[in-house]
């Protein structure tokens, strides 16, 4: 598990940062909306998306395959983008990686 804890249904299983203390990496998944999207329509989307996220059989059946929902605000959710780019960026950095 390359998550920073076990994941509910596989909890034998360790996570890699009970390892190396830090570790993380996650795959996710979310909607996005063009940039000039009307407030209106993000927040409609985002509240539905919600709903969808809190109905107990959807959820149940997302931890089950190893998906865990993250219900967000969008603002929250644009702040976790701008994380996963800085994280992602460094080790990019880092590893001095480049574009062929």
């Amino acid at each position: 598990m390359t998550t920073v804890t076990r994941l509910e249904v596989l909890p034998d299983i360790p996570a890699v940062a009970e390892f190396v203390p830090g570790y993380e990496a996650n795959g996710w998944y979310g909607i996005g909306a063009p940039k000039r999207t009307s407030t209106e329509i993000i927040r409609k989307l985002n509240d539905e998306t919600n709903t969808v996220l809190a109905d107990p059989k959807l959820r149940t059946r997302l931890l089950d395959i190893g998906n865990v929902p993250m219900s967000m605000t969008s603002a929250e959710f644009g702040e976790f983008i701008a994380d996963e780019i800085k994280k992602w960026g460094k080790v990019i950095r880092t590893a001095g990686i480049k574009v062929e």
